[in-house]
């Protein structure tokens, strides 16, 4: 088997993925969007059994699968998926004093990962998870086409 593309070209990637980032957002360096996105996956992951989490972290791009897993502190029972602004008021939350995440950092969020990654798989995944798993990684507005994948 050849070596995934994620791996072989993880940086350039990586540098999509934030700049994408930082455009849906409107935010003006790489540390917010990276603590941006830390927070909205954190919020996610919460939300999974570590084998659901793992399961997900699979389909996932390398760099933000990292991202995804670091620090993980698995709970017994996770909570359930809630209304969108509370799941974005909890991603706001973490680092608090140096977090500059907006209100649609949900939303810019999968529109910057869905393009990195395989649409069926990342399907097929989401289809395992709990109620809300799905919803939590649409776009409303935003045309199929944009969240194709992408090869740089």
């Amino acid at each position: 088997m050849p070596m995934p593309w994620t791996y072989r070209h993880a940086e350039k990637e990586w540098r999509a993925i934030l700049d994408d980032l930082k455009e849906h957002m409107g935010l003006e360096s790489d540390n917010m969007a990276y603590t941006a996105l830390d927070g909205v996956l954190q919020v996610f992951r919460r939300r999974l059994t570590a084998q659901q989490g793992l399961d997900f972290a699979s389909v996932l791009p390398c760099v933000v699968r990292a991202v995804f897993v670091a620090g993980w502190q698995v709970e017994e029972t996770p909570p359930p998926f809630g209304p969108r602004a509370e799941l974005v008021r909890e991603a706001q939350a973490v680092r608090r004093h140096h977090n500059l995440t907006p209100d649609n950092a949900i939303e810019a969020v999968a529109r910057a990962i869905r393009p990195h990654v395989n649409p069926a798989d990342f399907a097929r995944v989401l289809q395992r998870l709990p109620e809300g798993a799905a919803a939590f990684w649409e776009v409303p507005g935003v045309p199929e086409a944009d969240l194709r994948p992408r090869i740089y």
